[in-house]
């Protein structure tokens, strides 16, 4: 199944995933016919400007740029004190001085600036999660004759997408992999697992519909396609891949995973994503009280990561990863995509 709309041979597209991935996995699934995605909302202007050589270098294919468009919120000194208290015994017990992390967001939402850097490079598509940004970046990216696409995580969601400028939606299920979208509700209760997603969304717009969630074999990819989606976004399937750039630690606990032992959390940014559970989760709460709003909750937390993991430790790493994943090791993103869409 080809997905002309976005002028690849395989409709399938890789799901942007910061921290586990750079320009070598789009590139590799672009290569192998599908749409190869790179997460740009954690990378500085000079590293966007250095993958984005990287990726053009090594694909002549269509690929996606993904960003973020949150409003990055006020972190006031209360909050920080609040979050700080319950991470206290941690510090204590890695010998991190609390008072020396520089707050700061991880996570930028697009700007015009970012607009300018990659105006150049005219991308087949361009991805967004949280929402859309204003209309006159918006035209922008579109006047480059460049696709824009969105996650919705419920079918309200969708509608607004659709009636705001997306030209197809990604309908991210409940089993999802790494942060939801949600944007018009904080409200967990409203998700909805993929294949309700999915039909809510075909049987309500007109648009394309990308299916998200849950999806690791060629079987989901079959039951997806049926339900009338127009291709699928995979990401935990290419997590032990060879070109991605998964930690140890992570790769240890997705192979550690005997069944599901995912949860949603707020912990590692301050917006609910899905990782495989860890001790600070099972100790706090997945869904503690007092984490400050995303994506302030990180700079402490990643502290603490950052010590940890020298120990050879995932207490305090967002192990993001799909309720369903079968793992796949050793294998490239070429022979993971050719295999999801058996090919």
């Amino acid at each position: 199944m080809a997905l002309s709309f976005f002028n690849t041979h395989l409709a399938l597209i890789q799901a942007p995933m910061a921290g586990v991935q750079d320009f070598r996995l789009a590139a590799a699934v672009s290569n192998a016919g599908g749409l190869g995605s790179l997460p740009c909302a954690m990378l500085s202007k000079q590293q966007l400007v250095s993958e984005l050589d990287k990726l053009t270098q090594a694909t002549s294919n269509p690929y996606n740029l993904n960003f973020f468009c949150h409003t990055v919120g006020d972190y006031t000194s209360q909050q920080k004190q609040q979050w700080h208290n319950l991470l206290a015994p941690y510090f204590d017990e890695y010998g991190i001085d609390a008072e020396s992390l520089t707050a700061g967001a991880s996570r930028q939402p697009i700007s015009q600036s970012v607009v300018d850097i990659i105006a150049p490079y005219k991308p087949a598509v361009v991805s967004f999660h949280f929402g859309l940004p204003e209309q006159t970046i918006m035209a922008q990216i579109k006047s480059w004759g460049t696709k824009v696409i969105s996650t919705a995580t419920t079918l309200d969601e969708a509608i607004w997408l659709s009636e705001n400028g997306a030209d197809a939606i990604i309908a991210q299920g409940l089993e999802a992999g790494g942060h939801r979208g949600h944007f018009l509700s904080m409200d967990l209760s409203l998700q909805q697992s993929t294949v309700q997603l999915v039909q809510n969304c075909v049987a309500r717009l007109s648009l394309p519909i990308v299916a998200a969630g849950g999806i690791a074999t060629a079987d989901d990819v079959e039951q997806m396609q049926a339900l009338g989606a127009a291709a699928v976004q995979v990401g935990s399937a290419y997590l032990l891949c060879r070109e991605a750039q998964t930690s140890v630690p992570h790769k240890q606990a997705i192979l550690n995973q005997k069944t599901d032992n995912t949860a949603l959390t707020t912990l590692f940014s301050g917006r609910a994503a899905r990782g495989i559970q860890n001790r600070v989760m099972n100790e706090l709460g997945a869904l503690a009280i007092g984490v400050p709003e995303f994506p302030h909750a990180s700079t402490a937390i990643t502290a603490l990561r950052t010590s940890a993991e020298k120990a050879g430790r995932d207490d305090f790493s967002p192990l993001w990863c799909g309720q369903k994943h079968v793992p796949r090791v050793d294998m490239s993103a070429v022979e993971i995509t050719h295999l999801l869409m058996k090919k």
